[in-house]
């Protein structure tokens, strides 16, 4: 019942996003530059035909696993993500236009005489120059717009950058200091997510020469029948205590069962509300993982955290894994010393990175504390939605661990 509950929400909401952005582009760049019925009517049945192709665009990569419905699925993203940046150049240019068109009006009405009777059509000069003013603001918000969402593209499948934090534990073992995690969260594996970009993405997580690597869930967008094969260029992580792996919402939606058991095969450590000991025999610490709460079944929808903390030796220091930064007071209440999360994408997108922000109370990205728990939330490393990343370029985090 929620799974048919999540599709309806996501259908409704994003097929309302699709209309109001159309609607909007259709109006000033077809509607406000033609007459003509046949054209209107050739724009509204593209735009609508966009629109409910780049809703089934979203389960194409499920459903069929050909190249053609590949690049079909890359090219829809890739059209809604210029869309949007159209749309907000053109809302950004609309107050200048209407002022513009209101001027121009009020100069088209010339002063009553006695001898001519005042007439409200503006004259063919005052046509022409009004036209050229909303074609040039049109065209300057149609490139701007553009060019936006390309780079955008560019940045969303180039190299991601490498943030390198120290963060000091004051109860971490001196023999463990430098200790250093490799984390990368929301890698979201699936229809434009593949090959070339995780072999990217193991160059340079292998280059930081990580102690232990941390995945901190939204993995994948798809089936292990259908994904499996991609994800294994990530075997070519190295670090020496492994790599670590908890669930996020995505992997829920595409089979985290399923998944935690092909992971375990590829030799990864899956981590579902339990903690293990990281290190050697004479220094350690605790790293504990929980599963997202999409997929917990517990009281007050708690996500695992108290299983994984029970027992546990509060001197000890503690590195939580957990994909979503939520319930930071219930972490630093448990005596966590450090959570790595993901979650937000940073915004991904602006001005969504602005409400990320707000919304997640300046945990949307970057480091933070509550009373004595440090949190790094990543802005990820791959995209949902459009392959746009604006103001939240990937990353990819070197955590260096400090004694004392």
């Amino acid at each position: 019942m929620f799974g048919w509950a999540r599709l309806l929400f996501f259908t409704v909401f994003a097929g309302g996003t699709l209309y109001v952005l159309h609607a909007f582009i259709y109006r000033r760049l077809v509607a406000d530059f033609t007459e003509n019925r046949w054209i209107r009517r050739a724009a509204i049945a593209l735009f609508a035909s966009i629109s409910v192709a780049a809703l089934a665009g979203r389960f194409l990569s499920i459903w069929f696993t050909s190249i053609t419905s590949r690049h079909a699925t890359v090219a829809l993203f890739m059209w809604s993500g210029l869309a949007l940046y159209v749309a907000f150049a053109l809302a950004a240019v609309e107050p200048v236009r209407r002022w513009w068109l209101k001027r121009q009006a009020a100069r088209a009405v010339p002063a009553p005489s006695p001898e001519a009777p005042a007439s409200p059509s503006p004259a063919p000069a005052q046509l022409s120059r009004r036209d050229a003013v909303t074609s040039l603001l049109s065209g300057g918000a149609l490139a701007a717009g553009g060019g936006v969402a390309a780079l955008g593209t560019y940045r969303a499948f180039d190299k991601p950058e490498v943030t390198e934090i120290p963060i000091r534990l004051p109860k971490l073992p001196r023999a463990l200091d430098g200790f250093t995690f490799v984390h990368l969260s929301d890698i979201h594996v699936g229809s434009l997510i593949q090959e070339q970009f995780l072999r990217v993405l193991v160059e340079v997580a292998r280059a930081q020469k990580p102690d232990a690597v941390a995945i901190t869930g939204d993995l994948v967008d798809g089936s292990v029948s259908v994904l499996g094969k991609y994800v294994r260029e990530l075997n070519g992580l190295e670090a020496r205590h492994g790599t670590w792996f908890v669930t996020g919402n995505h992997d829920y939606y595409s089979g985290a069962d399923a998944w935690c058991r092909a992971l375990e095969g590829f030799g990864w450590n899956v981590l579902r509300n339990r903690r293990v000991s990281l290190g050697g025999a004479g220094a350690s610490f605790d790293l504990l993982g929980i599963d997202d709460p999409f997929g917990f079944r517990g009281s007050d929808n708690d996500p695992g955290l108290q299983a994984a903390t029970a027992g546990r030796d509060p001197e000890r220091a503690s590195v939580l894994l957990a994909h979503r930064p939520e319930l930071p007071d219930r972490t630093a209440a448990a005596g966590i010393d450090l959570q790595l999360s993901g979650h937000t994408h940073g915004g991904q997108l602006f001005p969504v990175t602005t409400l990320a922000s707000l919304a997640w109370r300046g945990r949307a990205r970057g480091h933070s504390t509550v009373g004595n728990t440090q949190f790094y939330v990543s802005r990820g490393c791959g995209f949902v939605g459009p392959p746009l990343r604006v103001d939240s370029p990937p990353e990819v985090v070197k955590l260096v661990l400090v004694a004392g």
